[in-house]
């Protein structure tokens, strides 16, 4: 599994077709959808999926306004249910000395079966690999692309919350996940947080509170208000990456990134994290949310990229749907 930094062919996403998620309306989704697109097709293919013909129009007509080159963009015409292709898509392998691309086909069950109309989302991997015909790996376990996040040398970050819950694999212990983790994603290091942010239904994705940004850095999402309910969890993560070594036993570097406090409508909360960013090959899209915090954390990540533009997007109204850009995006390696 390549790191997220490393060169791409393409970045896949799902076009929003559902509102029952979005109280302001589709309308705003889309453009979101659209200022994603626009940030990245100039530097990688976008590989977008639709429903029909109808939404390839809407699309296209958005396109046109945004003076965004339809030649860039490939439409597959798939029955999928929602937006998160990082948690039911194929999660892209390469064979280095071979130079060839492979994908890894794992069972999506709805984050632990908390949607049975979504849980049909799982065949889309194999639709994907009727068209690109690569070698696909089937482990025949249940994982979700936004539970893993790899350095590209063998070590990979996840969460006991999100891989040890009793609805994903009940009958597998901690060392057999570790084992399926290494055979088919070649991690020969897995560091285990403990839980993810307040929120998030995924039951605690490691992309929303701890990201790779090199082999020897990860960006650790952080919250300094004592009184958030969120600043135990960060701080016990924190700590955990702090003392933690990769595949060759060195110390990481840690960098906190701050948090956008509390985000949502209401009494109920949102998992907004600016640790939910999409490294493309020229550009970072990363998430805002009208929050004093979102320059501090554009900066925190330009740092770590000076050689690619880091980019905001608004992303209040996507995160009522419990995610944001590196949810809803996946990355295809080149080769």
């Amino acid at each position: 599994m390549p790191a997220e930094w490393e060169k791409h062919e393409a970045i896949w996403l799902s076009w929003p077709h559902d509102p029952t998620d979005y109280p302001n309306g589709l309308d705003n989704i889309h453009k979101t959808y659209i200022q994603i697109i626009k940030a990245i097709f100039n530097s990688e293919k976008v590989n977008l999926i639709v429903k029909n013909s109808s939404a390839k129009k809407n699309v296209e007509e958005l396109l046109k306004k945004e003076n965004i080159d339809r030649d860039k963009i490939t439409f597959h015409f798939f029955n999928y249910m929602d937006i998160w292709i990082r948690d039911y898509g194929p999660i892209f392998i390469v064979n280095q000395n071979k130079n060839k691309l492979a994908m890894t086909h794992w069972i999506f069950n709805a984050w632990g079966e908390k949607y049975e109309e979504l849980k049909n989302d799982t065949i889309i991997p194999s639709l994907i690999n009727q068209s690109m015909k690569i070698p696909c790996f089937t482990p025949g376990i249940i994982l979700e692309g936004g539970s893993v996040d790899a350095n590209g040398k063998g070590t990979l970050i996840t969460t006991e919350q999100c891989l040890l819950n009793k609805k994903r694999n009940p009958n597998l212990s901690k060392k057999e996940i570790e084992f399926f983790l290494m055979e088919y994603l070649m991690g020969g290091k897995i560091i285990w947080l403990k839980q993810g942010i307040a929120g998030d239904d995924t039951d605690g994705h490691v992309d929303d509170i701890g990201r790779f940004v090199n082999p020897f850095t990860l960006l650790c999402a952080y919250e300094d208000d004592k009184d958030d309910e969120n600043y135990t969890i960060l701080k016990n993560n924190y700590d955990i990456l702090k003392n933690s070594t990769d595949q060759d036993g060195n110390r990481f570097k840690i960098i906190k990134l701050p948090m956008p406090g509390f985000v949502g409508d209401g009494g109920k909360r949102l998992p907004a994290s600016y640790a939910n960013f999409y490294i493309g090959n020229d550009v970072v899209l990363v998430p805002v949310f009208d929050h004093e915090n979102d320059q501090k954390a554009l900066n925190v990540v330009q740092d770590c990229f000076p050689t690619r533009k880091v980019v905001g997007i608004h992303c209040f109204d996507l995160v009522h749907g419990l995610g944001t850009i590196h949810c809803v995006s996946q990355q295809q390696p080149a080769i």
